[in-house]
């Protein structure tokens, strides 16, 4: 059975973050109570920095830095992890402004989901963890 490293590193990256997100959120407040953190977005690290910088991680291991694939990843790991900085959180922060709106003026229109974005430190390691989980797929699936 052939298993894509590509793949791989796509779920292996998603699954460690997400996994480190919860662990943090049970070390700082001491309760196992938070497993809706295995699948939000937000808060630290960025799984979605992990997930793409591990796809070019090994990309880039793989068919080499100069590729003209590992530049598209490269692309849309900066691509993603920009809107994951700028858009979503700057979205995520009007969000909760508009929720606060709601409540003050004690208003019957349903609050609004207010997604959160990430912070430039929960981004960058994210990126980090996701260079750590696609050198160790790289290996792995060598």
């Amino acid at each position: 059975m052939i298993i894509s490293p590509y793949l791989v590193a796509i779920i292996a990256g998603w699954v460690v973050s997400q996994g480190a997100k919860y662990l943090i959120v049970v070390v700082r407040s001491r309760s196992l109570r938070h497993l809706r953190h295995l699948y939000l977005s937000g808060n630290m690290p960025s799984a979605h920095s992990t997930t793409v910088v591990a796809l070019a991680s090994v990309i880039g291991l793989k068919e080499g830095v100069d590729s003209a694939v590992f530049g598209l990843s490269f692309l849309f790991a900066l691509i993603v992890m920009y809107d994951a900085m700028m858009v979503r959180r700057s979205s995520g922060e009007q969000g909760e402004a508009i929720q606060k709106l709601i409540k003050e003026q004690k208003s019957n229109v349903p609050l609004p989901r207010a997604a959160k974005g990430h912070t430039p430190v929960e981004v960058v390691v994210g990126a980090i963890l996701g260079v750590i989980v696609g050198w160790v797929v790289f290996l792995a699936t060598k």
